[in-house]
């Protein structure tokens, strides 16, 4: 995936103090923004040109890296042994970051309706930030996992569906055998019982991570899953397919 408008590499401080690295894109204008919440990798640069896109298509964006306090801000390259650092990202600290990554894309923007939108273990936290971070537009969850497993810090989203105020988008893979359909309808039960604005999209037989690492090999469904996100941002309806 190529990107669209220049972004800055920015350094950002979190609620503890704790320094990490941050990519903002500028759009020419528009009140939508977004944070993106990257895949176990942390901030990739598939992630920094997914922030230009958006910039391109109208959205301000921020993308952010998850492992200031463990892993340091320098730059990573694809050898970055991740997991040690995913489990010990917890909720405090991570939704500390967003907050401070939303508070730098709105002083720097014209952002006024943010969203968080998520990758992976990202999907997860965006699904989460519905219940978690005040006064989101919305939020945005590919293939976030669903279920929880023993001894987690993180929990269900469908466990926090009542605490969720934002509307949620969520986009999986139907061939993905880390989320199971049982997972995705209990996740869409407890929204509807919840009463929030919601919809669950799946495209059959795409792979967990058919938008990020697999993005060539799923066009069609990468292209409609693009068009629904930008249709969600532009109009504030999950369900909005264009």
């Amino acid at each position: 995936m190529s990107g669209g408008s220049g972004g800055e590499a920015l350094t950002l401080a979190s609620a503890d103090g704790t320094k990490f690295r941050a990519y903002l894109a500028r759009a020419g204008d528009g009140d939508a923004g977004v944070v993106i919440a990257p895949d176990v990798r942390g901030l990739h640069s598939f992630y920094e040109e997914l922030a230009e896109r958006f910039a391109s298509a109208g959205v301000h964006a921020i993308a952010f890296d998850y492992f200031g306090r463990t892993a340091g801000m320098d730059r990573r390259g694809d050898d970055f042994d991740y997991m040690p650092h995913v489990r010990q990202a917890t909720p405090r600290t991570v939704f500390a970051d967003i907050a401070a990554s939303r508070a730098r894309l709105e002083k720097e923007t014209k952002a006024t309706r943010t969203f968080v939108l998520g990758f992976c273990f990202g999907g997860r936290i965006a699904f989460l930030s519905s219940a978690e971070q005040p006064g989101l537009a919305g939020v945005v969850g590919f293939y976030g996992r669903l279920g929880k497993r023993e001894n987690e810090v993180w929990p269900a989203p469908a466990e926090q569906a009542p605490r969720m105020r934002a509307p949620v988008l969520g986009l999986f893979g139907g061939g993905d055998p880390s989320i199971p359909p049982s997972d995705s309808a209990a996740f869409d039960s407890a929204l509807t019982i919840a009463k929030l604005k919601h919809h669950i999209e799946t495209y059959p037989g795409a792979p967990h991570s058919f938008f990020d690492r697999t993005f060539s090999e799923h066009k069609k469904e990468c292209d409609d899953a693009w068009r629904r996100v930008l249709a969600f941002m532009r109009t504030g309806d999950p369900a909005r397919a264009a």
